[in-house]
């Protein structure tokens, strides 16, 4: 057994531990190969109750660590890599870290029984790393410090910032005011209608009422001669 202790990221990431998956260091300087070989190295995962229930001799990539039964197995193996991928000391700019269940498409493969699948629920979780190659187990670390994920919360305990209304409530208000935003397009439209019908209807019709005029005869006025002085 090496002395080294698998830890999360001591970089300030996003992510470092989310609901399904976690960020580790990378094992770098904890391996020495021996001569002629370069095994590959393996993260072990497993429930921190059943953690020392692992036989480090369980081969990787076999039905006993295979990620699609886990938990009911006592442990999984995964992101096998040769030890030349963890140099010592790592170049500069080297990405260090390894992030613990960040694939999602072979979770269901039983194909792919060292899948880095999602982490099925909070933990808590201890890992740590093993060395094999054709001649079986090489080297292991310890086990890490128990890690316990975040557990997701449901909607109505988020807390709303600047508020002291639920989820719940907000949504209840925003599907009224929607509704109502509804009901008066809908009132507006009939009112249209109506005024439409209206227009084309005489409402305000009126009847010519009848004048009676009497007859006249027009008298021809002659012009009268001048006086005569």
């Amino acid at each position: 057994r090496v002395d080294y202790q698998p830890t999360l990221t001591r970089l300030p990431l996003a992510g470092r531990a989310t609901t399904s998956t976690f960020v580790l260091e990378q094992p770098r300087c904890a391996f020495a190969a021996p001569p002629g070989a370069d095994p590959m190295i393996w993260l072990v995962v497993a429930l921190a109750a059943a953690a020392e229930q692992f036989d480090p001799s369980t081969e990787p990539e076999t039905p006993p660590l295979a990620f699609q039964t886990f938990p009911n197995n006592t442990a999984y193996a995964t992101l096998g890599t040769s030890l030349a991928n963890y140099p010592c000391p790592p170049p500069t700019g080297d990405i260090t870290v390894l992030r613990v269940g960040s694939e999602t498409a072979c979770s269901r493969d039983p194909s792919r029984p060292s899948c880095n699948g999602p982490l099925p629920g909070p933990g808590p979780y201890r890992v740590k790393f093993v060395a094999w190659n054709s001649s079986g187990l090489q080297a292991e670390t310890q086990w890490s410090d128990p890690i316990t994920l975040p557990t997701a919360q449901p909607a109505d305990n988020i807390a709303v910032v600047g508020s002291g209304r639920s989820t719940g409530m907000i949504v209840l208000t925003s599907i009224l005011s929607i509704l109502f935003a509804v009901l008066l397009a809908c009132l507006v439209a009939l009112l249209v209608t109506c005024s439409d019908s209206w227009g084309s209807s005489s409402i305000f019709s009126s009847k010519a009422e009848a004048v009676s005029v009497r007859r006249y005869n027009t008298h021809h006025v002659y012009d009268q001669p001048a006086a005569r002085l």
